[in-house]
């Protein structure tokens, strides 16, 4: 009987021996609803997989930057992360599309827009060398300030955050007179504490998570740029996988991923009232003054396709279901 316990035992450590484990990177803090649901599928998918594939998450941004974790995904020290647009923009500048800043200015506009997309840009993450299971909405990011924007004079020779590699945002923000300074994610709350960053463009969730909530005063009200979450794997490593598994994983993920696409539409409006409840300020821009911006932003925009900084085939076709939402409300509208 010990014997056949035994076999048992060495048949178990062999087969968790020999399983494809993905370490993943991510910024999420530990404790975070996000990164229990991240390991609640990573729960269910070793229990589907009979241990054959096991994903073990490395959360609150301890793997650095997302500079270090893709070259640790380069060198096979890490197999993917959950990354926000920006760390794949060198590789796939067409990621950032959506994020195009007073591109939309609703997420009912966003949502018919992806519908007709989002496949072509996940298309897009493959060819650079990356497995992706959809994209989390992260709502809108608005202006955040220890001074109040109400016009586009506010922002004048303001220090504002930029992410990393981020030459888009870069654009844009000097674009309306802004001085951008690049900083890593993880690196802004202290960036705003210290006075290096005056502003910060995030969406209320994703502040409220980071805690830079705590080092703000005011919160203007303009839906500025739409922000989104994504897990990237790299292809090499998925491709070790078997094909019965890896339909395992696309499954598992992409349910979750389009779980926390719902979830986090609700969760930024509500995250929204947590900021004000602190008592952070909301101000408003006056429509003369939000026109202006939009004007010099979609010139912005517009420039950096032509010139090559994204597909300018992408862009229009982004621009062209915007219109065809946008007429169809209208119509609607006008019965």
């Amino acid at each position: 009987m010990k014997k056949i316990g035994f076999i048992v035992l060495a048949l178990l450590i062999g087969g968790f021996a020999n399983a494809a484990v993905l370490k993943i990177a991510t910024v999420a803090p530990e404790g975070s609803s996000w990164m229990e649901d991240m390991r609640a599928s990573a729960k269910e998918i070793q229990e589907l997989t009979e241990g054959r594939v096991q994903i073990k998450y490395y959360g609150g941004g301890i793997m650095g930057n997302d500079t270090k974790v893709l070259g640790k995904i380069r060198i096979g020290n890490l197999q993917g992360g959950a990354f926000t647009p920006s760390a794949l923009q060198k590789i796939y500048p067409e990621i950032n599309l959506y994020g195009l800043p007073l591109t939309f200015e609703s997420n009912e506009e966003v949502a018919y827009v992806r519908g007709r997309l989002d496949q072509a840009i996940m298309d897009g993450i493959e060819e650079a060398g990356f497995v992706n299971f959809g994209f989390a909405a992260g709502g809108f990011a608005v202006i955040m300030s220890n001074k109040p924007v109400t016009r586009l004079s506010d922002l004048k020779g303001k220090k504002v955050w930029v992410p990393e590699g981020d030459t888009i945002s870069y654009a844009s923000m000097e674009a309306l007179s802004l001085s951008p300074v690049t900083l890593p994610l993880t690196d802004v709350l202290t960036g705003l504490q210290t006075g290096l960053i005056d502003i910060v463009f995030m969406s209320p969730i994703g502040a409220l998570v980071l805690q830079w909530h705590t080092k703000v005063k005011f919160i203007t009200d303009l839906p500025i740029a739409y922000t989104m979450g994504f897990m990237a794997i790299d292809k090499k490593a998925f491709n070790k996988i078997s094909p019965a598994d890896q339909e395992v994983v696309q499954q598992v993920m992409t349910r979750t991923y389009a779980r926390f696409n719902d979830a986090n539409l609700d969760d930024n409006e509500e995250a929204l009232q947590a900021l004000l409840n602190t008592g952070i300020e909301q101000v408003a821009l006056a429509e003369n003054e939000i026109n202006e911006i939009r004007s010099i932003l979609h010139k912005s925009n517009r420039d950096m396709a032509e010139q090559g900084d994204y597909s300018l085939v992408l862009y229009k076709r982004m621009l062209q279901y915007l219109q065809e939402y946008r007429a169809g409300s209208a119509s609607t509208a006008g019965n």
